[in-house]
């Protein structure tokens, strides 16, 4: 998806390109519910609670995208990797989850590989680019407290999520991407770039939720942090990006953070 957005970043916008993104989803997600006859879990329930979601994630979505163009690939991602810390954060704000010790103290620990990944206090600063990746994981980070309500009292499947945020977030796109009067449509050439991201999004957040319930977060966190140097890899092959050390220790500060909250939070249920 991160290469796809950067090869449509030339010709259309971050609006435009998560409203085709969403049209396209809506028709994958359509053709599974015909083809498996699951119409009934596409019944409108706790709306509330799916356009709180979207909004998260469409507001993260935009920033992601729009980050993506401004910093280096890896220093975006394990920007993004903060987002289970501040969910950490956000239930006990929110949810009324207690505020323990450990994740006081994985909070803060979080907060410093985010530091040390951005480097505000150096020469120069932080970007336009930095700021918008920091951002999105507060994004990311409410869509995902809402799943988790969706979930756990309105009981709704995987696929009754899918539905309704591509369907949600297209009408975001296109409100978002016409506010000023000049929509650009795909070319030929852009258009398989499209599908990766259509593609490629939906099954993210399908594996993901998939594996969740399958296995621990224990298991299932570290595998998603393959995601850094894998990225970090393509930058540099086609991207001409540096590896900087100073992404990659921030990295495995944000990812300590995470993974004690978890090992924790095992422990006690």
């Amino acid at each position: 998806m991160a290469v796809a957005g950067r090869a449509l970043a030339a010709n259309l916008d971050t609006f435009e390109i998560l409203g085709y993104r969403s049209f396209f989803g809506l028709l994958i997600v359509l053709s599974v519910t015909i083809a498996q006859r699951r119409y009934r879990e596409l019944r409108p329930k706790a709306m509330w609670l799916h356009f709180g979601r979207n909004v998260g994630h469409f507001a993260g979505q935009n920033l992601w995208l729009f980050a993506l163009t401004l910093i280096p690939m890896a220093q975006l991602f394990a920007l993004e990797f903060s987002y289970p810390i501040l969910v950490g954060l956000g239930a006990t704000l929110f949810l009324g989850e207690k505020m323990t010790p450990l994740r006081a103290g994985t909070s803060v620990m979080g907060f410093i590989g985010i530091l040390v990944v951005a480097r505000p206090f150096t020469g120069d600063g932080l970007s336009i680019g930095l700021l918008a990746a920091m951002a999105c994981a507060f994004g990311f980070a409410a869509s995902a407290l809402f799943t988790k309500r969706l979930t756990l009292t309105a009981h709704v499947s995987v696929l009754s999520i899918m539905f309704w945020m591509v369907l949600i977030q297209l009408g975001f796109g296109i409100l978002c991407a016409g506010f000023d009067g000049d929509v650009a449509i795909p070319t030929l050439r852009d258009l398989p770039w499209v599908l990766v991201v259509a593609v490629s999004g939906l099954g993210a957040h399908f594996c993901l939720t998939t594996a969740l319930s399958l296995a621990p977060a224990s298991i299932v966190t570290p595998i998603d942090f393959l995601r850094l140097p894998i990225i970090a890899v393509i930058g540099m092959l086609f991207y001409a990006e540096s590896l900087d050390f100073f992404v990659f220790l921030g990295a495995a500060i944000i990812f300590s953070a995470n993974y004690f909250n978890i090992l924790a939070e095992a422990r006690r249920t």
